[in-house]
């Protein structure tokens, strides 16, 4: 069987759906060596890519997502393959594509937090047609979370038998790392010279970034903790607010950003702080909280969405809505040493029940599921 893959967007650089094409097709290419598979790339991937089975081929296609082109010239090349199945692995797709197709749907993120490409009303009206039509097309939708599968029937009419949810994996470089050293010149690089709270991940509105800054003013004024805050991550213009809510506070000496971090560096950041802060409005699924505990570090998080889901007992949750609550949550978690080792134990214990091989094998699966019939 030929079976297309979507992988525009593939690769860590791009976003956390880059990173969940590269981590499922490398391994469902590595599985699977019945079937072929067509993986549709853009420069400068595509020139970089290296294929690694004999049955994989790479396809070059200029349609880039949420464009006109996606709707007309990668519709053309998908057809031209003759593609007995299609992996979209996200929720935009071609809407006339007419064959057999199974999506995966990370979150409905845009639908509350639409961001700065969705200002006008029909680029609003676009994104949700668009998801509509998936919902409606796909013979099977992927997600990543219970609570997302639950969106998907509320919101978009979806037939809950029709949704697989299919967890994300935690990657092996996050792990406790016992090299001081290194931890230290980790510090040193990026200015830090007390203990810090860490924060990763995009500048949107949907992370409530601000809430967490001024939950960190809060608890910076009860006297009680001379901390740090280092929010990883590049720095989006089209949030302004971020920073000025930064410079606006009291304590913004003790406020680190350090714009995109490193693989290499990402590991050694999260081993170094004192705890990890996710005070996220909405997460699909909440990965960097995971990484986090891969590395033994406490995990203070949001109550929203599908994140109790995902963290179980391993998180100390609060509500992203009450600063207080937020400041709160984390002099706890920082005032007791016993909390934080209970912490620890618990988060290395949940991220085991993550794996993206489990990922890729129930891809894989779904995949011949739809191919039989």
């Amino acid at each position: 069987m030929r079976i297309g893959i979507d992988a525009r967007m593939y690769g860590k650089a791009q976003s956390g759906i880059g990173n969940y094409i590269k981590q499922i097709s490398d391994r469902i290419f590595q599985l699977d060596h019945e079937n072929d598979y067509f993986i549709f790339l853009m420069e400068p991937i595509y020139s970089e890519y290296k294929i690694s089975q004999p049955n994989v081929h790479k396809i070059k296609t200029q349609a880039r997502w949420y464009g006109y082109a996606e709707q007309t010239t990668f519709l053309k090349e998908l057809l031209d393959q003759k593609l007995d199945l299609v992996h979209f692995t996200n929720f935009n797709a071609p809407i006339f594509y007419p064959k057999k197709r199974i999506t995966t749907i990370h979150d409905i993120t845009p639908l509350f937090f639409p961001g700065h490409k969705q200002k006008l009303f029909w680029h609003k009206l676009a994104y949700r047609l668009t998801t509509k039509s998936s919902v409606k097309k796909s013979d099977k939708i992927v997600t990543i979370s219970n609570y997302t599968k639950s969106d998907l029937v509320k919101f978009y009419g979806a037939e809950p038998q029709k949704i697989d949810v299919t967890y994300l994996g935690v990657e092996p470089q996050f792990k406790v790392i016992e090299n001081y050293a290194k931890i230290k010149d980790i510090k040193d690089k990026y200015g830090i010279s007390k203990p810090y709270l860490f924060f990763v991940g995009v500048w949107r509105n949907h992370k409530n970034i601000e809430g967490l800054i001024r939950a960190f003013d809060l608890i910076k004024k009860q006297g009680k903790f001379d901390i740090q805050l280092v929010i990883s991550g590049q720095e989006d213009p089209n949030y302004p607010n971020i920073r000025a809510a930064i410079n606006a506070s009291a304590y913004k000496k003790d406020v680190i950003t350090t714009g995109f971090v490193s693989d290499e560096d990402l590991p050694l950041l999260y081993n170094g702080a004192s705890l990890f802060v996710l005070p996220s409005f909405y997460e699909g699924f909440g990965l960097i909280g995971l990484e986090a505990m891969a590395c033994g570090i406490p995990v203070v998080s949001s109550n929203a969405t599908c994140l109790p889901e995902i963290y179980g007992e391993a998180a100390i949750y609060f509500d992203p809505k009450n600063i207080s609550e937020i400041a709160d949550s984390v002099s706890q978690v920082l005032s007791d040493k016993q909390l934080q080792l209970e912490l620890k134990n618990l988060g290395l214990a949940k991220v085991k029940k993550y794996s993206w091989d489990k990922t890729a094998s129930q891809t894989l699966a779904i995949y011949k599921e739809i191919l039989s019939k």
